[in-house]
């Protein structure tokens, strides 16, 4: 019985002692391949010795235990994409929420309309990159990596998206220095309408035909703006074309009624008539009233029919363009 326990004993020992050896001599070999030259590496890779290697451990691999890998690896595969995905479908949702209670506070703290939309941007862009690192986190990708690669390109980036940064730069000057608003109508760049957003990178503008224009905020900041809306009062200018030989006290008398009679229109500043230019063809007068910005273009429109009406009822005629010829005969 002794003798059989030692026999064990003995082959376990030399089972040990070979495995150990294996393990010496695949490492040394490693270690090798690892100083190997690339020539000497293809030298090693074509040895037939080699590859009838290879070919062994191929035919004498167990084909359960390499099962057994690929569905684990494939259900760890899975399990981290369904994970991303609730984590995606969640943040989105969480980010819902968030932005919908930023709007309640906005109202309750009586943010500005411009800083609202310009806030609520930055916050939304944040949220969604915290989301999207750590969807990348649960895949297992190394972020730290993809950070240091980030930093690593910035310098390219930065000069790639130089346009996008001004326009940005440009969005922050215009929250703070302020030369318009949402709701404002203004005149910049040759397009006139009002403001209905300002965002990160541009300015949409709405005009009266209901286009929307968006402009680049680098560019408006930049530029002239014409704002119609930053006083409460705006004035509203007619000018009537009339004939020479036209009674000027009757025309301005006319004028006057008319402004005085809607109520629209405001008494002071009161309303006033001029004479303002004596061309070739015509007297030019020009009617001055001055309304609230809501009502300036409907008191511009309706006044500009009641002129028309009114002075052809008191025979006021309109000049007309002409032309006198002289034909002389030798």
């Amino acid at each position: 019985m002794k003798n059989l326990l030692l026999i064990n004993n003995a082959e376990i020992s030399a089972a040990e002692t070979a495995a150990d050896t294996a393990e010496v001599a695949e490492a040394a070999v490693v270690a090798d391949s690892a100083t190997m030259t690339p020539e000497q590496t293809l030298e090693h890779i074509t040895n037939p010795e080699t590859i009838k290697e290879s070919v062994d451990k191929l035919l004498n691999y167990d084909l359960t235990t390499l099962l057994n890998v690929v569905v684990e690896g494939a259900v760890s595969v899975a399990l981290k994409i369904v994970a991303a995905l609730a984590i995606y479908y969640v943040g989105r949702w969480i980010i819902r929420r968030m932005m919908r209670f930023l709007d309640r506070v906005y109202v309750r703290r009586d943010v500005d309309m411009s800083l609202r939309s310009f806030l609520s941007g930055i916050v939304k862009v944040i949220l969604y990159i915290v989301v999207v690192l750590i969807i990348i986190q649960v895949l297992g990708i190394n972020t730290t990596s993809i950070v240091a690669m980030l930093a690593s390109a910035g310098l390219a980036v930065g000069m790639a998206l130089s346009g996008t940064l001004q326009n940005f730069a440009g969005g922050v000057m215009i929250l703070f220095l302020k030369p318009y608003r949402v709701g404002d109508y203004i005149d910049a760049q040759g397009e006139e309408g009002t403001v209905s957003k300002i965002g990160l990178f541009s300015t949409e503008i709405r005009t009266v035909d209901n286009r929307v224009i968006y402009i680049p905020n680098s560019t408006i900041s930049t530029s002239v703006i014409d704002n119609y809306s930053m006083g409460e009062m705006r004035r509203v200018d007619w000018t009537v074309s009339a004939e020479y030989g036209t009674d000027a006290t009757k025309l301005r008398e006319v004028l006057m009624t008319l402004l005085r009679a809607d109520s629209r229109i405001v008494e002071e500043p009161a309303p006033v008539v001029y004479v303002t230019e004596l061309t070739e063809g015509s007297v030019k007068f020009s009617a001055r009233g001055w309304v609230r910005n809501a009502d300036y273009w409907d008191v511009k429109f309706d006044m500009n029919e009641r002129i028309y009406n009114e002075l052809g009822k008191q025979g006021i005629k309109f000049a007309n363009p002409q032309l006198d010829v002289t034909i002389k005969n030798n």
